[in-house]
């Protein structure tokens, strides 16, 4: 299936820095209806439409940033905000699955999910669609065979976010471009890291896992796995990990991490082993948290990849109001990351604020 991105821009500060590519949706179905006054009090254009949002787990950092991004846009384009449900699938599938399953038992206009296990997409898209109820994914992308069913059934699903291929890329480009020379610390010709993953079967931690080492070896580098090791998106966890794999490898000269909260963790691991990073070791996550950005400005961090939670909540509420309209949407609503380094992390920060 054809994956059709379509980016757009989201603020102003990103449109000064021309770096915050966002993305949207194919319908025209954008609508900024009913301010947030009128929206909260129930007087919004979608006021009487419900929302049922299942976020995998309240405690993520990226996806608390999502979520609430996601609720005030609803709320700022008309939805009431009495009438949008967020519940927290607390990292268990089957707590999501029967999650979803109250939300069709209570008749919700459109169903927005964030998977637990992205391998569950088949079971929630047949759950949803045969209850004649339009589903939207967002961040943890269905593989394609299952994307491939929705444009071949016709249903009302869709996927927003981004190609995590991208993201990985990235972060092993951000090494990269240091040069050979520069990380090849101990001059063996090779570059020794150790990798902390996401979840195991999670698509987005598959391909960072495997992209970002391919960035290096497309650039001709060799490289030498010396750990890797499943940090299930948790900072305390990749802190135990990393100071295990320092302790047992004090040769690393990289630290690759699926996203920025298990990239803290590692810089608390790096930094008690008596390690600095951009002197004797590099560090790289994903998302750009705010904590994350500001180490990269201080040099604590080598790189950060960009997850623009606000293009992509405001592209998920756009396809909600496509599907409450009545209107389609693409099967796929794509945006870009954007890799962030020393030079651009103070304007990226910025554009958050």
């Amino acid at each position: 299936m054809k994956k059709k991105k379509i980016l757009c821009v989201l603020t102003a500060a990103a449109m000064s820095i021309a770096m915050l590519a966002g993305c949207g949706n194919s319908s025209g179905g954008s609508s900024d209806a009913g301010g947030d006054t009128a929206a909260a009090s129930g007087s919004g254009e979608y006021a009487d439409k419900k929302v049922g949002v299942c976020i995998y787990q309240f405690a993520d950092n990226f996806m608390t940033l999502f979520r609430t991004e996601l609720e005030n846009d609803l709320v700022s384009k008309g939805f009431s905000k009495d009438n949008i449900t967020i519940v927290d699938g607390a990292n268990d599938q089957a707590t999501q699955t029967n999650q979803i399953q109250n939300f069709i038992t209570q008749g919700v206009d459109v169903i927005i999910v964030n998977p637990v296990n992205s391998s569950s997409a088949a079971a929630i898209t047949d759950l949803v669609t045969a209850a004649n109820i339009p589903l939207v994914y967002i961040n943890r992308e269905p593989d394609a065979d299952e994307e491939k069913r929705w444009a071949d059934n016709n249903w009302n699903v869709t996927y927003v976010g981004c190609d995590a291929r991208q993201s990985g890329t990235m972060q092993g480009e951000i090494i990269v471009d240091l040069g050979k020379e520069t990380v090849d610390l101990n001059g063996d010709g090779k570059i020794q890291y150790i990798m902390i993953e996401g979840a195991p079967e999670n698509v987005d931690a598959q391909y960072r896992t495997e992209f970002s080492v391919k960035a290096l070896q497309d650039a001709g580098w060799e490289v030498d796995c010396l750990d890797d090791q499943v940090g299930n998106w948790d900072q305390a966890t990749a802190q135990q990990l990393v100071a295990n794999s320092l302790s047992a490898h004090p040769d690393t000269e990289v630290v690759f991490c699926n996203n920025d909260a298990m990239a803290l963790g590692a810089l608390q691991s790096i930094e008690a082993a008596g390690r600095t990073v951009g002197k004797d070791i590099y560090l790289v996550g994903v998302d750009a948290l705010t904590e994350a950005l500001e180490d990269v400005i201080a040099g604590k961090m080598t790189g950060t990849v960009f997850n623009d939670h606000i293009a992509q909540s405001h592209s998920t509420s756009d396809a909600a109001i496509n599907y409450v309209k009545g209107s389609t949407n693409e099967h796929y609503i794509g945006c870009d990351y954007v890799k962030v380094k020393s030079d651009n992390a103070q304007s990226i920060l910025d554009s958050l604020k």
